[in-house]
């Protein structure tokens, strides 16, 4: 199996260049195709499914990675969902029991969500960063963290003494990934993805242990 994953900035691709060897059955490979922020990858999303319309199938498989943003997600799952159903591709919501072959996901509100979806991997990544910070109420579901998700962490980075100049992503991307228990992570988002990984492999084993892959 072969996935591309379309995603609106590099700092994305390092996360996922940290994570995927963890979560992908042996055997599985993957590139990512980096846009120009999201607008223009919903711009030219269509047009680039388009072009897998021959290939797409059982043995290669699209991944659409998108932040929220604080858009409506209800509105950005049907613009993503209607892109590949334009192409003629089908997603989970389209195959009817058939396979899939683009799988849509949204990071709410930002990828950010996901680094304090794992508080212990910031600490291990960030010294000083408080080692109670999972347990204070405003984090507790990081997808839902008043005040911007962004904005939210690079205060804790900052106040902990790193990120002087302001929060540098891709940099955050590669320090923080490889600490990351993605089967234990808090964020409902990043659960989303992974199960979404997950049945693209339907004869994968579905209890794989944090951290493993098979």
């Amino acid at each position: 199996m072969h996935l591309e994953f379309f995603l609106e900035e590099p700092s994305a691709a390092a996360f996922l260049a940290g994570i995927l060897p963890r979560i992908l059955p042996a055997g599985a490979t993957w590139r990512s195709i980096i846009f120009q922020g999201k607008r223009d990858l919903l711009g030219r999303l269509e047009s680039r499914l388009r072009a897998y319309r021959r290939d797409a199938g059982n043995h290669l498989k699209i991944v659409v990675l998108i932040d929220q943003d604080r858009e409506d997600c209800r509105s950005l799952k049907r613009k993503l969902e209607g892109a590949a159903a334009s192409a003629g591709l089908r997603t989970r919501s389209t195959a009817g029991g058939g396979p899939v072959t683009v799988l849509n996901r949204i990071a709410i509100e930002e990828l950010e969500a996901w680094y304090l979806g794992d508080p212990a991997a910031l600490c291990a990544a960030y010294p000083g960063v408080p080692v109670n910070l999972g347990k204070k109420a405003r984090f507790r579901n990081p997808d839902e963290v008043p005040g911007g998700t962004w904005e939210a962490l690079e205060r804790i980075l900052q106040h902990a003494g790193h990120f002087p100049g302001g929060l540098g992503k891709i940099r955050l991307a590669q320090t923080v990934a490889p600490f990351m228990n993605p089967r234990e992570n808090r964020s409902p988002s990043f659960h989303q993805f992974l199960r979404g990984l997950d049945s693209l492999f339907p004869d994968r084993p579905q209890d794989v242990a944090p951290g493993h892959s098979t």
